[in-house]
């Protein structure tokens, strides 16, 4: 009974090749219950074998499936044994929101949701790259953290300017006291009428002004002046950096989801060509041409798919949860790629200008040459405490006691202040300051290497994914075609599902491989720019 199982099988994959090439008919194709005839039958299958073995495998191969004879084949419809049908569809751009305000969260950051409704998704709303970097500059609470920074040290320049102006200042006392009245002497009569009160009550008002001007300080007055000035400029440098950073944040977490979006595409299409090729193996079991252990060789590998298909949804809601995170949108928002990956743009300079380009351009170094001179200048400000301190003052009072004419008094004068001994205190704070100035020095050699190593880990990772972009692609293509071929020869009984389920295997992986060279490409690409900018709302290159 095998043989003959094998012999019919044989036959058919015979009579599907020679039928294309207009040698054999579908009449040639004898089912076991129209068979009358079993020695016309096999000497048939062995001229028709003799024939097949006598084309090549390229010839075998090219066989266009779709002109053979499937008239014994119990098929609604013979599209689905079509090995050139392509089941994968690639993400197609969404309409991105037009109004991005919708999408921020409540004015009051103190606001906790309570209630379910509060917290539930209720829909995903697609936005371009652009529209998430503006939400991401609107909303980020780092971004907005180091624009107070900035504010808050820009009223410490204020402060410390303010001591280059005299102070005025305006004092005003009233004071009212009691004392015992009368001679205590002479016998107390108060039928007289000239005795006087048991007590005397006095009411003072004193008002004055006092100008106070600090003539010499040692030193520390713009010495002060200096480090808040060299802390503004620290704070706008860190500012630079947080938005640039930000914008790579958010570029990153933008195509993390892009990523995302098309893997669960690519896994779509794994699970449809896995349902196609358990179609054609129930299909070609029905008509005993295949057999049980490729039906369930197909259930196993759709089953398999199935689950990664389950895993990329999941990494899709994350992901999509992670870039609503960075651009700190609303409760009941979730975002999504508006547009599908694409390369972006190349990097049109060398290695070596691309390193210099980052040493001009990253505020790390300013940063640090800010902080030596905030150590330098707080040299200054120790010292001065052992330096004289001279200043000018004058006021003014007036006193009344509302029953005589006010009095007043004008003051003018000077005054020094000289700590002439404090222990070392002073040279103590000084040192201190001085290796302040080492650490900033060493610290700017430090990030200078790292910069470099930034730039050059980000150069070489292009220059690669670059590479590996071709390759994908032509490793897709061939994937495809090994799929559409291994399909042609497993439903002409020449090949077997293992060689159909290896090939959605690869295909799959190809797909895969594209799609992370792609993403690989534009985060390095953004890493680049990255490395060798801090100009926020600038790109040292357009891209598309």
């Amino acid at each position: 009974m095998l043989s003959f199982r094998y012999v019919c099988g044989v036959s058919v994959g015979t009579l599907f090749a020679l039928g294309l090439g207009e040698i054999a008919i579908a009449e040639n194709l004898i089912s076991p219950t129209s068979a009358t005839d079993n020695t016309s039958f096999l000497k048939n299958i062995e001229n028709s074998r003799e024939l097949i073995l006598s084309q090549s495998p390229e010839a075998l191969e090219d066989l266009p499936l779709e002109e053979r004879e499937t008239d014994d084949i119990p098929l609604e419809d013979t599209e689905d044994l079509d090995p050139d049908v392509d089941t994968f569809e690639e993400v197609e751009p969404l309409e991105p929101v037009e109004e991005t305000e919708p999408l921020d969260p409540s004015s009051n950051p103190l606001q906790l949701p309570t209630q379910e409704e509060e917290v539930s998704v209720d829909d995903v709303v697609p936005i371009t790259l652009e529209q998430a970097l503006e939400l991401a500059r609107r909303n980020n609470q780092d971004f907005q953290e180091a624009r107070l920074n900035v504010r808050q040290a820009r009223e410490q320049l204020n402060e410390a300017q303010a001591a280059q102006l005299p102070s005025l200042s305006l004092d005003s006392q009233l004071q009212r006291s009691s004392s015992p009245g009368g001679n205590n002497n002479q016998p107390d009569d108060p039928l007289d009428p000239d005795f006087p009160d048991a007590t005397e009550a006095t009411t003072l008002l004193r008002t004055g002004l006092q100008l106070n001007y600090n003539v010499y300080t040692g030193g520390q007055r713009p010495a002060q002046i200096r480090v808040a000035e060299s802390q503004l400029r620290t704070q706008q440098l860190a500012l630079e950096q947080v938005e640039e950073q930000l914008r790579f944040n958010v570029t990153d977490a933008y195509y993390a989801v892009q990523q995302t979006d098309s893997q669960v595409a690519i896994t779509e299409a794994s699970v449809a060509d896995a349902e196609q090729s358990l179609r054609d193996a129930q299909l070609l079991e029905e008509a005993g041409l295949g057999t049980r252990f490729d039906v369930l060789q197909a259930e196993v590998q759709l089953a398999n798919e199935e689950q990664e298909l389950t895993r990329a949804r999941s990494q899709q809601r994350i992901s999509r949860r992670e870039l609503g995170q960075v651009l700190g949108v609303g409760q009941q928002v979730e975002v999504t790629a508006a547009t599908p990956p694409e390369q972006a743009g190349d990097w049109d300079l060398s290695l070596e200008d691309s390193i210099l380009l980052a040493y001009q351009n990253r505020a790390e170094l300013e940063q640090h040459l800010e902080e030596r001179k905030i150590g330098e200048e707080s040299q200054t400000i120790a010292l001065s405490d052992t330096r004289p301190q001279i200043s000018l003052f004058t006021s003014y009072e007036v006193t009344s006691d509302f029953d005589d004419s006010p009095t007043d008094t004008l003051q003018m004068g000077a005054q020094l202040n000289w700590t002439l001994y404090d222990g070392g205190s002073a040279r103590a704070r000084a040192r201190q300051a001085e290796e302040d100035v080492a650490i900033a020095e060493n610290r700017f050699q430090q990030t200078r290497n790292e910069i470099r190593t930034e730039v050059e880990q980000a150069f070489f990772n292009l220059e690669s994914n670059e590479q590996n972009i071709q390759t994908a692609e032509l490793a897709v293509e061939q994937a495809e075609e090994s799929l559409r071929l291994a399909r042609l020869r497993f439903q002409a009984g020449v090949g077997t599902q293992t060689d159909v389920i290896n090939a959605q295997s690869e295909l799959s992986r190809a797909r895969g491989n594209l799609l992370t060279a792609i993403i690989d490409y534009n985060r390095s690409l953004a890493g680049l720019e990255r490395a060798v900018s801090n100009l926020p709302d600038s790109r040292v290159f357009d891209t598309p």
